[in-house]
């Protein structure tokens, strides 16, 4: 990666407004717009925030108050646990088709690219969901 500044990757110049001991997010999901000249731009009234710790280990998930109405049974919008594999679960078409504007960088975080990423992670958060695992920030 370059010193161009990510849209995608965001390291905290200042204090995190959530709840966890955060360094950076990486952006699942927003809503964006194609400008002509093929310049994208964002729009934040619908999105997904992975929220990492200074060792990139996930923290849990912020979500924007548009999805936070729509999943009325959702308390707050930070999210670990059960909560946050469901919502990951119930808006992976949205986040995989997001996260292919950034493919690269995508790849370069994760290792695979999005489709192939958001594959296995669906398994995983099933599995996650089924046995109520909330083991996620314990501990930090």
């Amino acid at each position: 990666m370059s010193d161009i500044k990510s849209k995608f990757i965001r390291e905290y110049q200042r204090k995190s407004k959530s709840p966890w001991n955060d360094h950076s997010t990486i952006l699942l999901l927003a809503d964006y717009h194609i400008e002509d000249d093929s310049e994208l731009e964002l729009i934040f009234t619908r999105y997904i925030y992975q929220h990492r710790d200074s060792a990139g280990r996930i923290l849990g998930i912020s979500i924007s108050k548009s999805i936070l109405e729509e999943h009325t049974e959702l308390e707050s919008q930070y999210l670990t646990g059960t909560d946050m594999y469901i919502v990951l679960l119930l808006l992976k078409e949205d986040i995989a088709t997001f996260c292919e504007l950034f493919k690269e960088e995508f790849e370069s975080v994760f290792g695979l690219p999005p489709e192939l990423y958001l594959e296995a992670a669906e398994q995983l958060w099933a599995e996650k969901i089924l046995v109520g695992d909330d083991t996620l920030v314990k501990g930090y």
